[in-house]
């Protein structure tokens, strides 16, 4: 029986946890689906997603991430083979920007994540998608786009250090 959504934070697992796989992951409820990329619902809003470059038209920025919607894979080469829909999770990422819902970002090992952790997955806190729209992606299917930024309270300073000489 699904449960109720959680937006926020999941008790016990702060910013900066590790989790060894996707099992490990979902067990903790900080993202409870072990393949899909999505977490939620479209009438209730996104929860969770994890970026893993998976897809070829996410674009991780530290804390702004493009975020390429589900559908439209082939599952055995991971390439676009048809238009994404927004419907289903696709749907939940708009409702969360509507809502203004908090979703929590995963990070993987991919070499297109930025600042990846040194195994499994790491829970990098609470983000607000701010936009999404559908454009065509890299292998020129039509994909759902969705800006996220990551909540101001946890943002790093990327300014440069002026003071040393």
């Amino acid at each position: 029986m699904p449960r109720d959504p959680i937006f926020g934070h999941v008790p016990g697992f702060p910013p900066g946890s590790l989790f060894a796989d996707r099992d490990d992951l979902a067990a903790s409820g900080v993202h409870r689906a072990r393949r899909a990329g999505i977490v939620g619902r479209a009438a209730e809003g996104a929860e969770s997603i994890v970026l893993s470059g998976g897809y070829v038209d996410d674009e991780d920025r530290g804390d702004v991430i493009l975020y390429t919607g589900a559908g439209g894979r082939d599952p055995r080469t991971g390439r676009q083979v048809r238009d994404q829909i927004l419907t289903r999770t696709n749907l939940a990422l708009a409702t969360s920007a509507r809502l203004a819902l908090p979703v929590r970002v995963v990070r993987g090992t991919s070499p297109d994540v930025r600042d990846p952790p040194e195994a499994g997955y790491r829970y990098d806190g609470l983000w607000r998608v701010t936009d999404y729209w559908q454009e065509a992606g890299e292998d020129g299917y039509r994909v759902w786009r969705f800006r996220l930024e990551a909540e101001s309270s946890q943002r790093e300073s990327v300014a440069p250090d002026l003071t040393r000489s």
